[in-house]
């Protein structure tokens, strides 16, 4: 989202669970979009509350897993927000081999990246996120 948009939305990324490392897969594959997650670190809906970060303060929850929609909306439920469930494939099973699991991800991202310029439209000329 920040890639493409840059400073135009306050994001947060958070989860239903914590696997407090981001998958090197990942970082392989969204590092070719020029994007970096080397730094990035996972937290829960939970955390994020904790490290002040109320969900209220927020228009949109765009949930990824099926657990997430149900997280958010039990989370959210006194405050008026859109929540949104993209059903993206987890590539974190698929594929034998590193080229087969790098096409997994790949095509997870892609999924992401398609749906946010459906959703949000193309990034504006001059933003810092231009250049997709």
């Amino acid at each position: 989202m920040k890639k493409f948009y840059g400073h135009r939305a306050y994001v947060q990324s958070a989860g239903v669970k914590n696997d407090y490392e981001i998958d090197g897969f990942a970082v392989a594959v969204c590092r070719e979009l020029g994007v970096e997650l080397e730094r990035h670190r996972g937290r829960t809906f939970a955390e994020m509350q904790a490290w002040g970060d109320d969900p209220g303060q927020f228009d949109l929850i765009v949930a990824l897993t099926p657990a997430s929609p149900r997280m958010a909306l039990e989370l959210t439920r006194h405050y008026h927000l859109d929540v949104e469930y993209w059903p993206i494939l987890d590539p974190s099973g698929i594929g034998e081999g590193r080229e087969a699991r790098l096409a997994a991800y790949r095509q997870a991202r892609d999924q992401i990246r398609d749906r946010l310029l459906t959703r949000f439209g193309p990034p504006a000329a001059g933003e810092e996120g231009e250049d997709p």
